[in-house]
């Protein structure tokens, strides 16, 4: 799962549109659209830490799986 699928699947797991995320998050609308569609594949990790904050999971979190799954290994 890229990070766009994963940032998308927890939005809409906490019922927030786009609109409501962007908000909430202080991150444009249309930014948040390119990272779920893949069009921007390297968020800075600022930005990444203002969703996660708002989507209630670490940075960590929701950066280590795309991380385990391309290259086979857990970063622990």
């Amino acid at each position: 799962m890229s990070i766009g699928e994963k940032v998308r699947t927890l939005r809409v797991g906490k019922g927030l549109s786009v609109n409501e995320f962007a908000k909430q998050s202080g991150v444009s609308k249309s930014y948040i659209s390119n990272i779920e569609r893949g069009v921007q594949k390297n968020p800075s990790l600022i930005i990444m830490g203002k969703l996660a904050k708002t989507l209630g999971v670490s940075l960590e979190e929701l950066l280590t799986h795309k991380y385990a799954e391309e290259t086979g290994q857990d970063i622990n």
